[in-house]
Protein backbone atom coordinates (compact mmCIF):
# COMPACT_ATOMS: atom_id res chain seq x y z
CA UNK A 1 0.00 0.00 0.00
CA UNK A 2 1.19 3.47 -0.87
CA UNK A 3 2.19 5.82 1.90
CA UNK A 4 0.17 9.04 2.15
CA UNK A 5 1.91 12.32 2.79
CA UNK A 6 0.05 15.19 4.38
CA UNK A 7 0.62 18.63 3.02
CA UNK A 8 0.54 21.82 5.05
CA UNK A 9 -3.22 22.16 4.53
CA UNK A 10 -3.94 18.68 5.88
CA UNK A 11 -4.96 17.17 2.56
CA UNK A 12 -3.32 13.91 1.54
CA UNK A 13 -1.29 13.90 -1.67
CA UNK A 14 -1.56 10.21 -2.51
CA UNK A 15 -3.33 8.79 -5.54
CA UNK A 16 -4.40 5.45 -4.09
CA UNK A 17 -8.05 6.48 -3.82
CA UNK A 18 -8.05 6.90 -0.07
CA UNK A 19 -8.35 10.67 -0.44
CA UNK A 20 -11.86 10.50 -1.92
CA UNK A 21 -13.42 12.33 1.02
CA UNK A 22 -11.23 15.37 0.37
CA UNK A 23 -12.06 15.71 -3.30
CA UNK A 24 -14.25 18.56 -4.37
CA UNK A 25 -17.69 17.72 -5.69
CA UNK A 26 -18.81 19.84 -8.62
CA UNK A 27 -22.18 21.46 -8.02
CA UNK A 28 -24.83 20.13 -10.39
CA UNK A 29 -25.58 23.68 -11.54
CA UNK A 30 -22.18 23.90 -13.22
CA UNK A 31 -22.70 20.71 -15.18
CA UNK A 32 -26.19 21.90 -16.13
CA UNK A 33 -24.72 25.20 -17.35
CA UNK A 34 -22.17 23.34 -19.50
CA UNK A 35 -24.87 21.13 -21.02
CA UNK A 36 -27.17 24.13 -21.50
CA UNK A 37 -24.45 26.10 -23.27
CA UNK A 38 -23.82 23.17 -25.59
CA UNK A 39 -27.53 22.82 -26.37
CA UNK A 40 -27.84 26.59 -26.87
CA UNK A 41 -24.95 26.53 -29.34
CA UNK A 42 -26.73 23.86 -31.38
CA UNK A 43 -30.01 25.77 -31.28
CA UNK A 44 -28.34 29.03 -32.31
CA UNK A 45 -26.71 27.27 -35.26
CA UNK A 46 -30.06 25.71 -36.25
CA UNK A 47 -31.84 29.05 -35.96
CA UNK A 48 -29.12 30.68 -38.10
CA UNK A 49 -29.58 28.02 -40.79
CA UNK A 50 -33.35 28.54 -40.77
CA UNK A 51 -32.91 32.30 -41.05
CA UNK A 52 -30.39 31.92 -43.88
CA UNK A 53 -32.90 29.86 -45.84
CA UNK A 54 -35.52 32.51 -45.01
CA UNK A 55 -33.28 35.28 -46.34
CA UNK A 56 -32.68 33.33 -49.56
CA UNK A 57 -36.43 32.77 -49.87
CA UNK A 58 -37.07 36.49 -49.35
CA UNK A 59 -34.48 37.36 -51.99
CA UNK A 60 -36.00 34.93 -54.50
CA UNK A 61 -39.50 36.22 -53.81
CA UNK A 62 -38.40 39.86 -54.01
CA UNK A 63 -36.83 39.34 -57.42
CA UNK A 64 -40.07 37.80 -58.71
CA UNK A 65 -42.48 40.39 -57.34
CA UNK A 66 -42.54 44.17 -57.36
CA UNK A 67 -41.38 45.11 -53.84
CA UNK A 68 -39.48 43.79 -50.87
CA UNK A 69 -41.31 42.21 -47.96
CA UNK A 70 -40.47 44.57 -45.11
CA UNK A 71 -41.69 42.18 -42.41
CA UNK A 72 -39.45 39.38 -43.68
CA UNK A 73 -36.45 41.70 -43.90
CA UNK A 74 -37.16 43.03 -40.39
CA UNK A 75 -37.44 39.47 -39.12
CA UNK A 76 -34.11 38.49 -40.65
CA UNK A 77 -32.30 41.53 -39.24
CA UNK A 78 -33.83 41.07 -35.76
CA UNK A 79 -32.86 37.40 -35.81
CA UNK A 80 -29.30 38.23 -36.88
CA UNK A 81 -29.05 40.68 -33.97
CA UNK A 82 -30.47 38.13 -31.52
CA UNK A 83 -28.15 35.37 -32.71
CA UNK A 84 -25.07 37.57 -32.31
CA UNK A 85 -26.14 38.71 -28.83
CA UNK A 86 -27.08 35.14 -27.89
CA UNK A 87 -23.70 33.80 -28.96
CA UNK A 88 -21.93 36.52 -26.97
CA UNK A 89 -24.10 35.72 -23.96
CA UNK A 90 -23.41 32.01 -24.30
CA UNK A 91 -19.64 32.39 -24.65
CA UNK A 92 -19.23 34.97 -21.90
CA UNK A 93 -21.97 33.65 -19.59
CA UNK A 94 -23.80 36.99 -19.60
CA UNK A 95 -27.34 36.60 -18.32
CA UNK A 96 -28.49 40.00 -19.60
CA UNK A 97 -27.25 39.21 -23.12
CA UNK A 98 -29.17 35.94 -23.03
CA UNK A 99 -32.34 37.75 -21.94
CA UNK A 100 -32.01 40.31 -24.74
CA UNK A 101 -31.35 37.51 -27.20
CA UNK A 102 -34.44 35.62 -26.05
CA UNK A 103 -36.69 38.67 -26.47
CA UNK A 104 -35.17 39.68 -29.83
CA UNK A 105 -35.40 36.18 -31.30
CA UNK A 106 -39.01 35.90 -30.14
CA UNK A 107 -39.79 39.19 -31.88
CA UNK A 108 -38.02 37.94 -35.02
CA UNK A 109 -40.10 34.76 -35.10
CA UNK A 110 -43.30 36.75 -34.53
CA UNK A 111 -42.38 39.00 -37.45
CA UNK A 112 -41.77 35.91 -39.58
CA UNK A 113 -45.19 34.51 -38.63
CA UNK A 114 -46.89 37.85 -39.35
CA UNK A 115 -45.12 38.01 -42.70
CA UNK A 116 -46.37 34.55 -43.63
CA UNK A 117 -49.93 35.27 -42.49
CA UNK A 118 -49.97 38.64 -44.27
CA UNK A 119 -49.01 36.92 -47.50
CA UNK A 120 -52.13 34.70 -47.10
CA UNK A 121 -50.80 32.24 -49.69
CA UNK A 122 -49.34 30.22 -46.82
CA UNK A 123 -52.77 29.32 -45.52
CA UNK A 124 -53.96 28.43 -49.02
CA UNK A 125 -51.00 26.10 -49.55
CA UNK A 126 -51.74 24.26 -46.31
CA UNK A 127 -55.41 23.83 -47.22
CA UNK A 128 -54.78 22.49 -50.74
CA UNK A 129 -52.13 19.71 -50.86
CA UNK A 130 -52.70 19.13 -54.59
CA UNK A 131 -50.97 22.46 -55.37
CA UNK A 132 -47.82 21.64 -53.39
CA UNK A 133 -45.84 20.83 -56.54
CA UNK A 134 -46.63 24.14 -58.21
CA UNK A 135 -46.23 26.26 -55.06
CA UNK A 136 -42.89 25.06 -53.74
CA UNK A 137 -41.74 28.47 -52.50
CA UNK A 138 -44.90 29.03 -50.47
CA UNK A 139 -44.55 25.53 -49.04
CA UNK A 140 -40.95 26.35 -48.11
CA UNK A 141 -42.16 29.49 -46.32
CA UNK A 142 -44.70 27.44 -44.36
CA UNK A 143 -42.05 24.91 -43.37
CA UNK A 144 -39.67 27.70 -42.31
CA UNK A 145 -42.31 29.32 -40.11
CA UNK A 146 -43.25 26.04 -38.44
CA UNK A 147 -39.66 24.87 -37.96
CA UNK A 148 -38.54 28.31 -36.78
CA UNK A 149 -41.34 28.41 -34.22
CA UNK A 150 -40.45 24.96 -32.94
CA UNK A 151 -36.76 25.81 -32.60
CA UNK A 152 -37.75 29.07 -30.89
CA UNK A 153 -39.71 27.17 -28.23
CA UNK A 154 -36.65 25.02 -27.47
CA UNK A 155 -34.39 28.08 -27.56
CA UNK A 156 -36.48 29.99 -25.02
CA UNK A 157 -36.76 27.02 -22.68
CA UNK A 158 -32.99 26.42 -22.89
CA UNK A 159 -32.19 30.07 -22.20
CA UNK A 160 -34.58 30.18 -19.22
CA UNK A 161 -32.99 27.03 -17.81
CA UNK A 162 -29.50 28.39 -18.45
CA UNK A 163 -30.30 31.70 -16.75
CA UNK A 164 -31.68 29.84 -13.74
CA UNK A 165 -28.54 27.72 -13.44
CA UNK A 166 -26.15 30.65 -14.00
CA UNK A 167 -27.74 32.77 -11.29
CA UNK A 168 -26.51 32.22 -7.75
CA UNK A 169 -28.85 30.15 -5.61
CA UNK A 170 -31.31 32.06 -3.46
CA UNK A 171 -30.56 31.88 0.25
CA UNK A 172 -33.60 31.25 2.37
CA UNK A 173 -33.82 33.27 5.54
Amino acid sequence: MQQRKSSASGRPSGTDGSDFSYRMVVDSRYTKVAKGKSRLSTLIFTQAAIQLIGVLYTYLLTSKEDGPNTLAISSASACLFSLLIGELGRKRSRVNFLRVSMVASSIAILLLVFSAVKNNSTLEVIKNPSDWVSKKLELLETALVLLGSLVQIFLVSTIISLIGNMSPPKKSS
